[in-house]
């Protein structure tokens, strides 16, 4: 991902934060000889050996996982609150922008038997049930709906490399005041935590 040097956020504790709290990502690779892509959960974990991964599961039916091999390289998208700019906001001329956040993760696939596919569910359900009136758990479920997890493909994700764009007027910082004004106006929550974002940064 092309990213300017000032809008790179190389914190990676907040980089590791901002994957858990917006796990819901993009899966890439190739697949018949064409970019493939399929949103699914993406949950961010640490492996037996300590090396930090991302666990999921596809359906059988989607054809992309006939094409993971542990040798190739996969990406992960993960995007997060974005707004347009107006440059009428600015103290001089110049161009409308667009402020977003958005993680690529690249690395390899590895597939997962049963047992470490039932495991990783039980954690994604688990993490999204907290906050249910009357939460579900896996543990509960009969043996004919679980019967369900043969018809999906689980695996996980060897991180090679992690990149970071968090772009959010970092280089107008003089417009900073008018920029959260104008954004907190709106009716888009998108803007609102891009005006957020901007105040914590400064």
């Amino acid at each position: 991902m092309y990213t300017p040097s000032h809008y790179k956020n190389e914190n990676l504790d907040e980089v590791r934060e901002f994957i858990v709290q917006n796990s819901f990502g993009i899966l890439i690779n190739q697949t018949d000889g064409r970019p493939w892509a399929t949103h699914i959960p993406l949950e961010l974990d640490i492996d037996a050996k300590g090396k930090e991964i991302l666990v999921g599961h596809i359906s059988k039916a989607n054809p992309q996982w006939k094409s993971f091999e542990e040798d190739k390289e996969v990406l992960a998208i993960f995007s997060g609150p974005h707004s347009y700019v107006s440059s009428s906001w600015y103290k001089e001329e110049e161009v409308p922008t667009w402020n977003y956040i958005a993680v690529h993760v690249y690395g390899k696939i590895q597939m997962l038997n049963e047992g470490a596919v039932l495991d990783s569910l039980h954690k994604l359900v688990d993490k999204y049930e907290k906050t249910s009136t009357n939460p579900v758990s896996i543990h509960n479920l009969s043996h004919k709906t679980m019967r369900q997890i043969k018809g999906i493909i689980g695996f996980q994700i060897n991180i090679s490399d992690i990149q970071a764009t968090y772009k959010l007027s970092q280089t107008r910082p003089e417009d900073h005041p008018k920029i959260i004004e104008e954004l907190q106006k709106t009716n888009n929550p998108g803007s609102h935590e891009i005006a957020n974002r901007i105040k914590q940064k400064k």
